[in-house]
């Protein structure tokens, strides 16, 4: 054990000293929220009220047509016992395919969401990595790392650049 220790502080002392020829002692980071910044700028605003108009038009839709499965499901069922087999399986089966196609719906409204998301939020996420990439190079930052990732454990507010780049988009981007 005791010839562990020596061994063990040796390589300690190995991996520091790597890790510090590495990363230069004048190496900047920042960081940016890039979901915050995304929802708080005008154009973030502006795409998720058009998402969220988008999205509740198609609920309404989609549970006007659950509604009325419903109501022929209940219908079905009370009228069940008095029918014969086969008009019982020929119902069951438009039910079947009416719930079928209800699904199919609302999976293809859900990626035409997803679809319409992507279309709105691409340029604006486009603009504020231009503007993040300025902002950096104007502040000496040699790196910004996204706040919100599992890999920033802990950054100073000091170089949080997250507020600035959403005055700068908003003050570019007016209208």
């Amino acid at each position: 054990m005791k010839a562990l220790l020596p061994l063990m502080g040796l390589i300690f002392g190995l991996t520091q000293t790597v890790f510090a020829a590495e990363t230069p002692a004048n190496m900047r980071l920042a960081t940016v929220d890039m979901q915050k910044a995304l929802q708080t700028v005008e154009g973030g605003k502006k795409a998720r009220g058009q998402l969220e108009s988008e999205f509740n038009k198609k609920k309404a839709e989609l549970q006007k047509e659950e509604s009325e499965i419903k109501k022929l499901h209940d219908e079905f069922q009370k009228q069940s016992l008095v029918m014969n087999e086969q008009t019982r399986a020929k119902k069951q089966g438009e039910l079947q395919k009416r719930i079928m196609e209800l699904q199919e719906k609302t999976a293809r409204s859900q990626m035409e969401i997803q679809k319409k998301e992507q279309d709105l939020t691409l340029p604006i996420v486009a603009n504020l990595r231009d503007i993040i990439k300025k902002l950096a190079e104007e502040k000496g930052y040699n790196m910004v790392l996204e706040k919100n990732e599992n890999a920033v454990l802990y950054s100073q507010d000091k170089d949080d650049l997250t507020e600035e780049v959403i005055k700068l988009y908003n003050k570019q981007h007016k209208g």
